[in-house]
């Protein structure tokens, strides 16, 4: 076997059933079995800030297809952006996705450490912890260096696994649905707009991940037809989960049970059966969601760099790739969420981290207000190679809700979070000016040496 059939055999590209389970999966990681109980105290109207945020997120899925059926290229938004607005623009969003890829990594690998001791005890001793956590990132980002055959095998087994316990208190709890259980549909002081969003606010983070398949466009097989309707069918089918899920619990729990849960899931699948199992199952739940989570996040998180890197804006190295994985970015991005993570537990920066992880939802809105954008510039522009007249006010109206949609996740995340993340944002501008410095050297050098060829007697130039 050659070289390049050995490659070929571990880079194999997505169909549309791993490319949908990558959607899913990196939507849905372990946060879904915490977001009723988060959102409990507002009241019933979490459940229709959830239904305006799936709007938004179908609307921005619908936008994304549309963008990779005239750009099939890996790396997704960034490729949008650059196209759109130039190499700033490009750089800007690739390095801001960068940051959100690995520091939510972090945020998931700390998440299944809490669900991994409900099964094995880990809390007691920090060291153990630490490992359990390093695990948690190390084994998807191995599976991400097998090769992306192998990410998008263990992809579809942990979508399929996980989604059986949540499927069984999604449509299972409405067997046991008590209307009387729901409580109030505003149960604070706020107006009703204000309860909107204040909810929507702790929601924000559920549909982060609905560009997936946009991202590893360069993996999928005929990413002009099925990045579009994977992208669409990720998000529809995470959103009745969702929804589904955290109306089950509300009308199986109750609204003043729930309020103090710190497992809802797993009193849901209590009140549905009897007995203690529940902790288990949904721990098991969580962790195969996580983990599926981490190896699709492990995965985007090295794609966007290596788009970049292709085009002189990301250092050299992130351009590699070893059977269809770009090697450098895996490694990077596993290093980097290591040390957050070793420098959470270590330090006790609860707070600090806590901010970091608000900080990725306002640094994962960045790329979507600039594909958005992009998407609106090139309508508006009329470029005839990008859009179908017939199709005009659709695309219009679904680019601008998109548009509304990711300027509403950025008011969402607050002060504090977008003010740290402009800091991220501008430490980039850094990186940017290193490596545009180092390509105009290069052109420069490039066009010294062609005069002095020019001037040197006898010497011919090639027609």
């Amino acid at each position: 076997m050659t070289q390049h059939e050995e490659q070929s055999r571990h880079a194999r590209g997505f169909g549309l059933p791993v490319a949908t389970a990558l959607v899913m999966g990196n939507i849905i990681g372990g946060g879904i079995f915490l977001l009723p109980a988060s959102v409990a105290p507002y009241g019933t109207i979490s459940i229709a800030a959830f239904g305006v945020l799936t709007l938004g997120a179908i609307a921005l899925a619908l936008v994304f297809g549309r963008l990779a059926r005239r750009h099939p290229q890996t790396g997704g938004p960034y490729v949008y952006a650059r196209a759109a607005f130039g190499d700033f623009a490009g750089f800007l969003t690739a390095w801001s996705y960068w940051i959100t890829s690995w520091v939510s990594n972090a945020a998931l690998a700390v998440a299944g450490v809490g669900y991994l001791d409900v099964l094995i005890p880990v809390h007691d001793s920090l060291a153990a912890t630490i490992a359990a956590a390093l695990a948690l990132q190390w084994l998807p980002a191995l599976a991400n260096l097998a090769g992306t055959r192998y990410v998008g095998a263990v992809q579809l087994v942990a979508t399929v696994l996980k989604f059986a316990p949540l499927l069984l208190v999604a449509v299972g709890g409405l067997f046991f649905f008590d209307a009387d259980a729901l409580g109030p549909f505003r149960a604070t002081d706020d107006s009703m707009a204000g309860a909107l969003s204040a909810s929507a606010a702790i929601l924000l983070f559920s549909y982060l991940g609905v560009e997936s398949a946009a991202v590893s466009a360069g993996e999928v097989r005929d990413p002009e037809r099925n990045v579009g309707r994977a992208t669409v069918l990720g998000t529809v089918a995470a959103a009745v989960v969702y929804l589904l899920g955290t109306l089950s619990v509300f009308g199986t729990v109750g609204q003043e049970n729930l309020v103090g849960s710190t497992a809802p899931f797993t009193d849901a699948v209590d009140v549905m059966f009897g007995g203690t199992w529940g902790g288990t199952a949904v721990a098991c739940a969580a962790l195969v969601s996580i983990f599926g989570a981490l190896n699709g996040w492990t995965l985007l998180s090295a794609q966007t760099p290596y788009a970049a890197a292709r085009d002189g804006l990301f250092p050299e190295v992130f351009a590699t790739k070893r059977r269809g994985a770009p090697t450098a970015g895996v490694l990077a991005t596993v290093v980097l969420a290591s040390l957050l993570t070793v420098y959470n537990y270590t330090a006790g920066s609860e707070g600090v981290f806590e901010i970091l992880v608000l900080v990725t939802t306002f640094t994962a809105t960045v790329p979507y207000l600039l594909a958005t954008a992009a998407q609106i510039s090139f309508l508006l522009s009329g470029q005839s190679e990008r859009v179908h007249r017939g199709r005009l006010v659709r695309d219009a109206v679904l680019a601008f809700a998109a548009f509304g949609f990711s300027m509403w996740l950025v008011a969402g995340s607050g002060y504090a979070a977008v003010y740290q993340g402009v800091l991220f944002l501008f430490a980039g501008v850094l990186v940017y000016a290193w490596m545009s410095a180092r390509r105009i050297k290069a052109a420069r050098q490039q066009g010294e040496e062609a005069d002095a060829s020019r001037r040197v007697p006898g010497v011919r130039q090639a027609a």
